[in-house]
């Protein structure tokens, strides 16, 4: 199964910023995090981060032709702010899920707000990096079924 693994804008500087938010570990370790779990689950994963819309507007839309057969997104601040993220993963309707490092739930009150959620079909909220691996794992089970 060929997954896309979308990370919205600063996720790049996981491990410098608010580290008593995302913790120590840098945005190198969460691509390993990914890579190791899609080997354990036999799964062909394609990683990009960009801190510009539209070039993840791009990349969403990309995947219809691609052959991506499931996004894992995390649009970071993007989230709770854009309609075009939304509207390309309701286009292209692919399988999405979506990803939250922290418990956004518990935090404030714009961050509640998921523009992106809408269009995925399951989310993994406040998981850390074991996130993307459940968001892959139910990837994967919704695709045998």
């Amino acid at each position: 199964m060929k997954l896309l693994i979308v990370n919205g804008p600063n996720l790049n500087l996981l491990g410098i910023r608010e580290k008593h938010i995302y913790g120590d570990r840098d945005y190198d370790a969460l691509c390993a995090c990914i890579r190791a779990g899609a080997e354990k689950l036999g799964c062909e994963v394609e990683l990009f981060q960009s801190n510009h819309e539209g070039a993840i507007v791009d990349r969403i839309q990309q995947a219809y032709f691609d052959g991506t057969e499931g996004i894992v997104i995390n649009p970071a601040a993007y989230t709770h702010t854009s309609v075009a993220i939304l509207d390309a993963l309701k286009a292209v309707q692919l399988p999405a899920a979506e990803v939250h490092l922290t418990d956004v739930t518990h935090r404030e009150p714009f961050r509640q707000i998921s523009y992106a959620g809408m269009a995925c079909e399951a989310h993994f909220i406040g998981l850390g990096f074991e996130g993307y691996v459940k968001a892959m794992e139910w990837l994967v089970g919704h695709h045998k079924s």
